[in-house]
């Protein structure tokens, strides 16, 4: 009996792990109109949703820190502050 209680332990253990990393690997939600897409300020593995450069899809995905392409939702009007980029600059730096 012991023996088979852990076999269902484990097992739900893993299915948990499984929900959970897909959970975190799942699109930002648009906060709406309180906040914008920050470019440039995101650190590795902390971007919100797909790059630019289209080499991701999904938040958490960033594998440099500032990269122009990567982005966050910051609080509206705050970007700036950050030295962030709006989506039309991002693309320009990114050609350059």
């Amino acid at each position: 009996m012991n023996h088979r209680l852990a076999i269902s332990s484990a097992l739900a253990s893993v299915m948990a792990l499984g929900l959970l990393a897909q959970v975190s690997a799942a699109p930002a939600k648009d906060p709406g109109k309180s906040h914008e897409k920050c470019y440039g300020i995101a650190k590795a593995g902390q971007n919100d949703c797909a790059n630019l450069a289209g080499t991701h899809a999904c938040a958490g995905q960033s594998k440099a820190d500032m990269d122009p392409g990567d982005w966050k939702y910051v609080a509206k009007g705050t970007c700036k502050d950050m030295k962030g980029l709006n989506a039309d600059e991002a693309k320009m730096k990114m050609k350059k």
